[in-house]
């Protein structure tokens, strides 16, 4: 069956359709995406902006007509952190549902850590032992571990690159200050959670997955996109800490002309960096391998396995 996935993200709206059936790996069919980083259209009292309201049901719209024309027989629609989180969250799901019909799913971030770890297991295999993996998305970070398809641990946490640009770095090229304090804050906030994990032992395999992982690997020299999906691909400490600095005195622009670094996400990029570094850092991992599948994919898994056996 072809299944289609709408992710409303805290940076993208994206549609994935995909070729799946029970037992099966799914097969990327389609793919639509658009950029409408709500995570940063929030005013001041945390609520999504009409405009941002707006754009938000007409892009829902245009994925659905898509869907619609790449032969998608369900569309399986959910929403991260951006909308979990903004304060007429009620409003914005019940526009949504009015004017498109989609009943958005909004994940909590457990479950976006749960669903992601999912993807990651099922695409290293029980071979890979104890996996640590972690998610970097707009709106938040997820950590999740443990030896099964279900992690013992999984927690999110308000670290997106996305929130925290708009939050911690309004200049463009930032402002020194700023960077340090943003490190210090996303230092705080992750070592608060190592303890939890650190109870469970070593991990044999870290995983990586999302956009900003994806970046910073490429810029560290791990092979472009067009070399398939199962090109193995690292990012290590080392070279990241030898990055956060030199992405730091770049100018959005600039970042914009690196290897890999799309147009969209290059202003998010640093604050992405410092907390990849604070992670791997705090967690004292040395090296992660990127994972293709992420929370997407982890929700085509799940639907599949609630399919009836025929």
């Amino acid at each position: 069956m072809r299944l289609g996935v709408l992710d409303v993200g805290s940076n993208t709206v994206h549609l994935l359709a995909v070729d799946a059936h029970r037992g099966a790996r799914p097969l990327p069919a389609y793919s639509h995406k658009a950029e409408l980083r709500l995570a940063e259209l929030l005013d001041a009292d945390g609520a999504i902006g009409p405009d941002g309201v707006d754009r938000l049901v007409a892009t829902i719209a245009d994925a659905l007509q898509a869907a619609e024309d790449k032969g998608c027989e369900a569309v399986l629609p959910f929403a991260t952190s951006a909308v979990r989180e903004a304060l007429n969250a009620d409003q914005v799901l019940g526009r949504v549902r009015s004017e498109t019909g989609v009943d958005l799913e909004v994940l909590t971030g457990e479950q976006e850590a749960r669903l992601t770890f999912l993807a990651a297991r099922r695409w290293f295999g029980w071979s890979a032992g104890k996996l640590l993996v972690l998610d970097i998305g707009g709106g938040s970070l997820e950590i999740a571990y443990g030896i099964d398809e279900e992690p013992d641990a999984a927690v999110s946490l308000p670290l997106g690159a996305g929130r925290l640009t708009a939050g911690w770095l309004p200049g463009d090229p930032p402002d020194p200050i700023d960077v340090k304090a943003l490190r210090r804050h996303v230092r705080a906030q992750i070592a608060r959670t190592v303890g939890e994990f650190a109870r469970f032992g070593t991990p044999d395999h870290v995983v990586a997955t999302s956009k900003t992982f994806r970046q910073l690997a490429r810029l560290a020299g791990a092979a472009r996109s067009a070399e398939g999906l199962y090109v193995q691909r690292e990012l290590s400490r080392t070279s990241l800490e030898e990055w956060v600095p030199e992405l730091a005195a770049m100018t959005s622009l600039q970042r914009a002309g690196l290897p890999g670094v799309s147009e969209g996400r290059s202003s998010q990029l640093l604050a992405g960096a410092l907390v990849a570094e604070g992670a791997m850092d705090l967690f004292g991992i040395d090296v992660v391998e990127i994972c293709p599948w992420a929370l997407r994919e982890g929700i085509i898994l799940r639907r599949l396995d609630q399919l009836p056996t025929t």
